[in-house]
């Protein structure tokens, strides 16, 4: 039996051995169940967050889409009103643009909600809706393109107050209104898909550690099992690194859906903030002194001209001279108003840029009030310059205000113009060569490094809300560099900012000329200096066309005038004797960059004059290369200068 006994306890030792890996093996089965259960439960919260995310972007996408729909209806139903109320072509061509994009954004709307039954048939409606209302709109824009303005006024009162129209944008309110709610259920839904992540991810954890002791219990048992649940515990961490990577990196998806979202509310708002033309603004108390002022030289030299005319002639030319004087000055100050508002298109041209700082010199006092001290210095024959002037003109008064902010309206502003000619590493980010720079230096409060690197970036500002757009740097930073050149800042927080423009020497002649005295409208005597030529004059105002008449007539030119486009091609058929064009530039049926592609098909070497007093919506700058533009105002002796100039003189 002792025998017996001692052979047993090896054999019972061995049982419960067995006993206990079986034990440990089912114990690490249940926990790899549940382990493989919480990875499989972690993949479908993430991807459960994902659709929560998208569906969330698509519903800012739709009330987005809808809100921009709303938009367009009402600006071309704007635009319509001032066509059929003043007949101008350009409201005509804001809604005809502004219908098209009301077309597109209705199909965008209805891309964005196809996999939304619901939604869907609402876009569907509000496309009838739409077409049925925009149908009605283009007979009241029809019966004005005919002339028939009261008829087509009628007609728009009828249409505006249409059922069709209050029912596309009730059905555009219905459509946000559906999205705000289903945007409400979607947040609340990616919030909670968030926590159950996140509760997953720490139960996940818990389970590691459940599982690693699991495997040192399994080392007590056996060598080999624990080496077994030791590999296991190695994929375990592996699967569970992945999990957490994927959950970071979804987690940094949807923040930065959030920040897309924040931005572009943000730049809405600053984009309308940019539409106030702030810096007009500030300078319409000045400008309607100025004018008033003018007009009242204008109105009083005539008035007392007409007392003296018969009297005495000479007493009479004298009081319309000072009137001449008074609308010269308002015409140059018209003509900058509409430069600083970028009513005019990019126009390079060689420049002196002294003299275009010192003939500003009126309107940056004007601009930067008394208490700044203003001072230009520039370079005894500064090298010209290839630049847009108006452009230029612009760029340097943005400067100005901003400079003024920074002193907060008291100190000292310095404008400096001068050559350099700038070596390898001179200065960063300038490419050696020759340069005129244009230093605009204040003595306000400065920028800190931070500040500076983010200045040229569209809407960055570091003024109040309300008081900056945060696009001035921004669009002089494009304009120099369409200009082929560089701009650089040098600041110091508390002693004052320099900004210097950098634009490459041109080696040529420069066309801005110093500004010339007001009233200064000398006049050629007929036949005098140019030859008598026919001319074909091209302008749709009557009174412009006839006053424009008689003063090329008054230069010894035989005039042949016309209302429009198609008119002066037919005059071109019949009369090949013709030796200029005259044509103005915005016009209804044919544009005058329209007119002259057409004429250049038939006469290519004729010498073609622009007119123009705004040309912003009806052409942009590669449509006037390369034509003289003479801009109304303008006086008799402009407009001999600008036929001399065009059409080169014989030789005597």
């Amino acid at each position: 039996m002792a025998l017996s006994d001692e052979q047993a306890a090896p054999t019972g030792f061995s049982d419960r051995q067995i006993w206990l890996r079986g034990l440990a093996s089912a114990g690490a089965l249940v926990l790899a169940l549940l382990f493989a259960a919480l990875i499989y439960l972690v993949v479908q919260s993430n991807d459960e967050r994902d659709a929560a995310a998208l569906s969330e972007r698509q519903s800012f996408e739709t009330i987005m889409a809808a809100r921009s729909i709303e938009e367009s209806i009402a600006q071309s139903e704007a635009a319509l009103g001032r066509f059929i109320i003043n007949g101008d072509s350009t409201p005509a061509t804001i809604y005809r643009n502004e219908r098209r994009a009301t077309d597109r954004r209705i199909d965008q709307l209805q891309r964005i909600v196809r996999d939304f039954p619901e939604q869907a048939a609402r876009a569907q409606i509000l496309e009838d809706l739409f077409n049925a209302y925009s149908g009605e709109l283009a007979v009241a824009a029809r019966l004005a393109s005919s002339g028939r303005n009261f008829d087509a006024l009628a007609r728009y009162n009828r249409v505006t107050a249409s059922q069709n129209g209050a029912d596309a944008l009730a059905t555009l309110d219905q459509i946000i209104s559906q999205e705000r709610e289903l945007l409400s259920d979607r947040s609340a839904a990616r919030v909670s898909t968030n926590e159950r992540a996140r509760l997953l991810a720490t139960l996940l954890t818990i389970a590691g550690i459940i599982l690693g002791l699991a495997a040192l219990g399994l080392a007590y048992a056996t060598l080999l099992a624990f080496r077994q649940r030791s590999d296991a515990d190695q994929r375990a961490y592996a699967l569970e690194d992945a999990v957490a990577a994927r959950t970071a990196e979804l987690e940094a998806v949807n923040t930065q859906l959030r920040a897309e979202v924040a931005e572009r509310a943000a730049a809405e708002q600053k984009l309308n903030q940019a539409q106030k033309l702030e810096a007009v603004g500030q300078l319409t108390g000045g400008i309607a002194h100025d004018f008033n002022n003018m007009l009242a030289v204008v109105v009083g030299g005539l008035e007392m001209a007409k007392r003296k005319l018969a009297s005495d002639s000479e007493k009479a030319g004298t009081h319309i001279d000072h009137a001449m004087e008074g609308a010269n000055r308002a015409a140059a100050l018209t003509r900058r108003l509409l430069t600083f508002a970028r009513a005019e298109p990019f126009l390079p041209e060689g420049t002196d840029a002294a003299d275009l700082v010192d003939a500003m010199a009126d309107l940056l006092h004007r601009s930067l009030g008394e208490q700044i001290s203003l001072t230009i210095a520039a370079d005894d024959r500064t090298w010209p310059i290839w630049v847009d002037p108006h452009q230029l003109e612009n760029a340097v008064l943005n400067l100005a205000v901003n400079a003024r902010d920074a002193m907060d309206g008291k100190g000292e502003l310095t404008i400096a113009i001068r050559n350099r000619d700038v070596k390898t590493g001179d200065i960063d980010a300038v490419d050696a060569g020759e340069y005129v720079e244009i230093a605009v230096s204040d003595t306000g409060e400065g920028m800190d490094a931070e500040v500076i690197e983010h200045a040229f970036e569209p809407f960055f500002t570091t003024k109040p809300v309300g008081k900056g757009t945060g696009l001035g740097l921004s669009q002089i930073f494009g304009f120099i560099r369409q200009s082929d050149g560089e701009i650089a800042i040098e600041s110091t927080v508390g002693s004052g900012t320099t900004v210097s423009l950098f634009l490459p020497r041109f080696h040529g002649d420069a066309a801005f000329p110093p500004s010339a005295p007001a009233g200064d409208t000398v006049v050629p005597q007929s036949g005098s200096e140019q030859r008598a030529m026919t001319i074909l004059m091209v302008e749709d105002d009557q009174r412009v066309r006839r006053s424009t008449t008689e003063a090329l007539e008054e230069l010894g030119h035989k005039v042949l005038a016309c209302a429009n486009g198609p008119t002066a091609l037919e005059v071109l058929d019949e009369r090949p004797d013709i030796d200029l064009l005259l044509s103005d530039i915005v016009m209804p049926e044919m544009t005058g960059p329209e007119l002259a592609g057409h004429v250049k098909e038939r006469l290519p070497d004729l010498p073609i004059i622009f007119v123009t007093g705004y040309a912003r919506d009806a052409i942009d700058s590669e449509q006037l290369a390369g034509h003289a533009i003479l801009r109304k105002p303008f006086t008799v002796a402009a407009l001999a200068d600008s036929i001399e100039k065009a059409v080169p003189q014989p030789s005597i």
